[in-house]
């Protein structure tokens, strides 16, 4: 029985749901130590985060045991703190990768766990919250909840403004947002105003060609693409074509050295992959696939351009060890060459990269 009976509670304790912080009415039966105000919002919690959490909130949320001596005590603790530290940054790739596959909805009890947990390290004033409520502006943006996404950025600039020790990569999440939220308001002079100084502090903290910079980029190119600036956003989507191609080029040669070597002193073959958590593939998908989309409007007047993309998105599947999903991208990038007549040297470079998912066929990973 999942259902709350009020006699049953502590005098003096106050039980809230875990979405809404209302008062609760039902615990979840798997952990007992997570409360809700209703059906709905548990099986929200439940489909986001909390399926993937339940068993790792016990230990947060009972009693420490009773120690026999201070050096397990302070062990006891240590563990306790890591395993915090564990599920907030876990909360907060999982509502991450949420919001660039467009599931705001989804995203809001993972980033709310992300929150509360930060809160319990670091304090109610830390800027180490800031991530936490840059995720929940942007999910109340993508649910049309401007007034709602206005509050979480008040928070996030307040505490950003009362810390001295705010890093360029929070200040680019910021203004990232920031820009996010005078987008969905048709603002867009303040709207470029954010981006750039999102693009600023990018650099500063990973360097101008660094695929966490490229969002900056990709976000303003889309607002001058609403803008009818088709060749200011044209220059900036290349620019993020090219970073993510070469980083996933780079990676591939690096896999490929790693497992000639592999191969040479083991005998067994090197698994691939991009090197990104899951959070930062679905950025990659979501940019990718947004540029090819904006690229194949225009595919008759600079084929080049489609076909770059469409190789990035290769590589980037490839990487991933989606065969499927990279052979379509290569076989569109083919037909599209053939099609506007391209160099052979075009045609036999993207049939080079058909080649490599025949061949991880003929040989697959054990």
């Amino acid at each position: 029985m999942d259902i709350i009976y009020p006699l049953a509670v502590p005098k003096g304790r106050r039980l809230c749901c875990e979405v809404c912080e209302a008062p609760a009415e039902r615990v979840c039966t798997a952990c007992t130590v997570t409360y809700y105000c209703g059906v709905v919002h548990q099986r929200a919690d439940w489909s986001s985060i909390h399926e993937k959490i339940c068993q790792l909130l016990i230990p947060l949320r009972t009693s420490m045991p009773f120690y026999n001596s201070e050096e397990e005590r302070r062990h006891g603790l240590q563990q306790l703190q890591q395993r915090q530290k564990h599920l907030i940054e876990f909360c907060y790739t999982v509502a991450q990768k949420y919001l660039f596959e467009g599931k705001h909805e989804a995203a809001v009890p993972a980033a709310l766990h992300s929150l509360r947990f930060r809160m319990d390290v670091h304090g109610l004033s830390s800027v180490e919250l800031v991530p936490a409520y840059l995720l929940l502006a942007e999910a109340s943006l993508g649910l049309g909840q401007i007034v709602q996404a206005e509050e979480y950025l008040s928070q996030a600039q307040w505490t950003v403004l009362k810390s001295t020790e705010c890093s360029y990569a929070t200040h680019s999440l910021l203004h990232r947002n920031l820009g996010l939220l005078y987008i969905a308001k048709e603002n867009y002079e303040e709207a470029r105003y954010h981006l750039a100084n999102d693009i600023y502090f990018a650099s500063c903290a990973f360097g101008t060609e660094d695929i966490r910079t490229s969002g900056g980029y990709f976000h303003l190119a889309n607002v001058f693409y609403g803008l009818k600036k088709l060749d200011l956003a044209d220059t900036l989507y290349t620019k993020v074509s090219e970073i993510w191609s070469k980083y996933l080029n780079d990676r591939y040669q690096m896999l490929s050295q790693a497992r000639i070597q592999q191969i040479d002193l083991l005998g067994k073959r090197f698994e691939t992959d991009t090197g990104l958590d899951e959070a930062q593939e679905a950025e990659a998908i979501q940019i990718l696939t947004s540029i090819w989309n904006i690229r194949e409007s225009t595919s008759n007047t600079a084929p080049q351009k489609t076909i770059f993309v469409l190789k990035t998105l290769f590589m980037l599947y490839y990487l991933m060890m989606n065969s499927s999903k990279a052979q379509e991208y290569a076989m569109r990038a083919f037909s599209l060459a053939k099609e506007q007549h391209l160099s052979l040297h075009e045609q036999n470079t993207i049939e080079e990269l058909l080649s490599l998912i025949s061949a991880e066929e003929a040989h697959p990973i054990p």
